[in-house]
């Protein structure tokens, strides 16, 4: 039985790896023509959504959404969730639909093939061992926000190795950034993903994942000092919720 379980894994992942290059491959031509400008990039986020949504659905997964709360048209936010699985990314383009936001990301990622060639160049990336592109990240964070658009920042900074961590510390530059751009943050959990789709190689099945969409967190009127307070309430709204989906399986 073990071996047609690590056959299914093998061929489930290589089948990932081309649901995620194919269609960046056929829809090339759009997607270049819609990163020459910075005005475009709302078409990007449309083919962007595309590519989500055939990875998400190809992989035999699907959604079960909770809302408290709907996001206002023409109005930025500071997006987080925990993350805990490449298929984060995907659930973020496909929940928030008509409000194009920019991910905050890895500098590393820039290496991969074909994917990294338009993740480099509509991402704000991140070198945490430079505090230099640490600062980098604030300004090109406000140009994206004048230009009406979100931020999107996993704030645990990464996926734990230790899988059996339910959520990791936050860092902090989600809320830096929030606070001195007045961005209200809006939090979401994202349940199910790491026993669906984690970084072990032989493991996940396709299914359903539950995601719930949290009242924002005010920033308006807050400084720097209220930093930690507003960074460990957002950690305690997502995971009392991830304690929740994990006692109602």
């Amino acid at each position: 039985m073990k071996i047609f379980k690590i056959l299914f894994w093998t061929l489930w992942r290589i089948w990932f790896y081309i649901l995620v290059v194919v269609p960046i491959l056929v829809l090339f031509p759009l997607l270049f023509l819609s990163i020459l400008s910075e005005k475009t990039y709302p078409q990007f986020f449309v083919l962007a959504r595309l590519w989500a949504g055939i990875i998400l659905y190809g992989m035999g997964f699907h959604y079960e959404l909770e809302k408290d709360f709907e996001l206002e048209e023409g109005k930025s936010y500071m997006l987080v969730a925990n993350h805990t699985s490449m298929m984060d990314i995907m659930l973020m383009l496909l929940l928030v639909k008509k409000h194009p936001f920019v991910f905050v990301g890895k500098k590393e990622l820039v290496k991969l093939p074909v994917f990294g060639f338009f993740y480099k160049r509509t991402c704000i990336l991140v070198d945490r061992k430079s505090s230099k592109s640490r600062f980098e990240v604030f300004e090109r964070a406000q140009k994206r926000i004048n230009q009406g658009l979100s931020i999107c920042i996993f704030p645990e900074g990464g996926v734990p190795e230790d899988e059996s961590i339910i959520l990791d510390e936050f860092k902090d530059g989600a809320f830096r950034i929030a606070i001195e751009h007045q961005l209200p943050i809006l939090p979401m959990t994202f349940g199910d993903v790491k026993e669906r789709f984690s970084f072990t190689f032989f493991s996940g099945s396709p299914g359903k994942m539950r995601i719930k969409i949290h009242q924002p967190v005010e920033t308006f009127g807050k400084t720097l000092e209220d930093k930690k307070e507003i960074k460990d309430s957002v950690r305690n709204v997502i995971l009392e919720q991830l304690t929740e989906f994990e006692n109602t399986k």
